[in-house]
């Protein structure tokens, strides 16, 4: 069965940085859409970033110019680099592959 693993979240303070990493248990070359979800509690899971195969990126508002998508084929993982931080990213982060199943995600806590 194919699987998400995700990683690197942490407890970081406001205006931290943190770098998640999603790897696929199989070949991502062909998956056309990945990105990253997150959900903070009580709250609905929301589309953070995604990239396609020819590497276009979408950010939702709230964190453009402070997150960047990217992946790496080779190594069938998908990355979010976070900077400055703020207290309304704490969620748990979850990637997405090509509508594989959900991994267990990583939790991400910023304090004030």
């Amino acid at each position: 069965q194919v699987q998400l693993v995700e990683s690197g979240g942490g407890l970081v303070q406001a205006g931290g940085s943190l770098r998640l990493s999603c790897v696929v248990s199989r070949n991502i070359i062909s998956i056309i859409f990945m990105g990253w979800y997150r959900q903070a509690p009580g709250k609905q899971r929301e589309l953070v970033a995604s990239i396609g195969t020819n590497g276009r990126t979408n950010y939702v508002d709230s964190v453009k110019g402070r997150c960047t998508i990217s992946r790496d084929n080779s190594r069938n993982t998908v990355y979010l680099q976070m900077n400055s931080l703020k207290p309304e990213d704490t969620a748990v982060y979850y990637c997405t592959a090509g509508g594989l199943p959900w991994g267990r995600g990583t939790q991400v806590t910023v304090s004030s």
